[in-house]
């Protein structure tokens, strides 16, 4: 096994993983430099397929405030949002995006040379962000990616996985072991700093707008290690993905649509969301969701639509040219047609349990953007707040780095060395069908852990988890990064289900049919893992 050593090790290359990459290296002492590792290619995360938009209350913007902000945010949180965390991302707004700006990002502008805002569900004020129409995430990965690779300071490690932190006696993390995916090889990186910016799970469903590589590794790597994890059961399932299947996910079309005057209607053509809420498509996407869902059932469909002919084929163009060439490609035309569109799994409230910099309940271990559980979604994230987190905690990261000690570890004891050895031993090489079993996992998912819960779907959905498990059979050194991947789906899939038949009630994006009123008094919900066994703490 190779060995080597960094003053910090960021997991996960997504607009987190970068950004606190520049600004690490920008502000920090590296003695022993700075390693990025993602499992994919630079750039590819579920920061790329960030269609809508980056929320930001920018000082130019007079119509929008803090405190508009900090409402329409702990409104859609449904009583989980943490108000000064909330209020601190919504006050650093203005200065990062000015950064992203000294990093080449390009966010759309008018024909006065103004950026532009656009309007989405739950907020009251057009306050977002955009950059390529309909392509934010990739336009801003894209210039992070090309900073990232010309920095001479960052090294790079791509379709390499962290497999394990090492964490020792005194639960202190010092750094991670890897396995690279071509060479089937695994190195042991020692670090006083390990940053989690893995992103989501959204790959745990049969429907997903996120790309193949959303499993939740860094999820079950902090749980493994001990980690306080917060608010589990709270997924976001997006209601208008294009109700046409791809090879791993379907295409969202994105929140903007409907910002710009889009309706929802049913297979007969009728207009149905006024049935649900007042503010119809425009409502949190919690409701947007469940309205959609209700409609296919009732209808016995597997699709509502999105009517968007009421927006002009020039604007359609110039706006949307990204989801407007995917209907194309579909055989929708945008102004004439009606898109096919269904709720899919998107994005991930619950998390490592973590402050406004990133810290966990293990010293020396961080984790920012969608791995993380800051308390700013709450129960149900407001539309385009994910950017806008990422890149703040990001900085907050940066900014806690730069006055600390960063040597390489020079001792390690007793634990980790436990650790490393598992990953030096054989592992039993009989025959995994995983393809199989990932399929098998996201339909359990999508069937029992979904949109609409109860304890008897919950208990199935346990029961069928623990059914592969026992046909998986390997539970630390497995053989591939399927297998990896695999392994770290199965244990995130279990807590999502274990804490959403812990939580009795609906709240937000979690939907109990035997509970469904909402309790009086908010609560997080934190559990941990102590001596091997799964433990609710308080």
């Amino acid at each position: 096994m190779k060995y080597s050593k960094y003053s910090a090790v960021i997991i996960g290359s997504g607009i987190a993983g970068l950004y606190a990459a520049l600004k690490i290296q920008q502000q920090a002492n590296l003695p022993d430099g700075l390693l990025v590792i993602t499992k994919s290619k630079l750039g590819e995360s579920n920061s790329r397929y960030a269609q809508g938009g980056m929320v930001g209350v920018l000082k130019e913007n007079k119509k929008d405030s803090v405190a508009s902000h900090v409402i329409d945010t702990l409104k859609a949180g449904a009583g989980l949002s943490e108000l000064n965390t909330v209020k601190f991302i919504s006050e650093n707004s203005d200065k990062v995006i000015k950064d992203l700006l000294n990093f080449g990002v390009e966010f759309d502008k008018n024909e006065q040379g103004e950026i532009t805002f656009t309007l989405e569900a739950a907020h009251s004020v057009n306050r977002v962000l955009h950059a390529g129409g309909d392509a934010t995430g990739r336009m801003i990965e894209q210039a992070l990616c090309k900073q990232v690779i010309n920095n001479e300071n960052i090294d790079i490690y791509e379709k390499a996985l962290a497999v394990e932190l090492l964490v020792n006696n005194k639960s202190e993390c010092k750094g991670c072991i890897v396995f690279n995916e071509i060479t089937n090889e695994y190195e042991t990186v020692y670090s006083p700093i390990t940053i989690l910016a893995t992103g989501g799970i959204g790959q745990l469903y049969k429907y997903t707008t996120n790309p193949s590589g959303a499993t939740g590794d860094g999820l079950a790597l902090a749980y493994n290690a001990g980690a306080v994890m917060q608010d589990m059961e709270f997924v976001q399932f997006h209601p208008t993905a294009l109700a046409i299947d791809g090879e791993e996910n379907r295409f969202l079309i994105s929140e903007a649509v409907r910002g710009e005057g889009a309706k929802l209607v049913d297979v007969d053509g009728c207009e149905f969301m006024q049935k649900y809420d007042s503010r119809l498509e425009l409502a949190p996407r919690d409701i947007v969701t469940r309205a959609n869902y209700n409609e296919m059932k009732e209808k016995n469909t597997n699709c509502v639509y999105l009517n968007a002919t009421c927006i002009d084929r020039n604007k359609i163009a110039k706006r949307f040219p990204n989801i407007s060439k995917k209907c194309i490609e579909n055989g929708i035309d945008m102004s004439k047609d009606f898109i096919p569109v269904a709720p899919a799994a998107h994005y991930y409230m619950g998390g490592v349990k973590t402050n406004i910099e990133g810290k966990t309940s293990i010293n020396g271990l961080f984790a920012i953007g969608e791995v993380s559980s800051t308390g700013l979604h709450g129960g149900n994230r407001l539309a385009s707040n994910s950017l806008l987190e990422c890149v703040v905690c990001a900085y907050e990261v940066a900014n806690v780095l730069k006055n600390c000690s960063l040597a390489a570890p020079k001792q390690i004891d007793e634990k980790i060395m436990n650790t490393i050895n598992i990953y030096l031993s054989e592992v039993d090489d009989n025959p995994i069908d995983i393809k199989s079993l990932k399929t098998r996992l996201k339909d359990i998912m999508w069937s029992y852990v979904g949109i609409l819960r109860d304890e008897k779907s919950l208990n199935e959905g346990l029961r069928c988890l623990e059914d592969l498990a026992r046909e998986f059979n390997r539970s630390a050194k497995c053989l591939t990064k399927d297998e990896y991947e695999f392994r770290n789906m199965l244990c995130v899939a279990k807590l999502i289900a274990l804490c959403a038949l812990n939580r009795k009630e609906s709240r937000g994006a979690h939907c109990r049919l035997d509970y469904p009123d909402t309790k009086e008094n908010s609560a997080h919900s934190c559990l941990t893992r102590k001596e091997g066994e799964l433990c609710f703490v308080k």
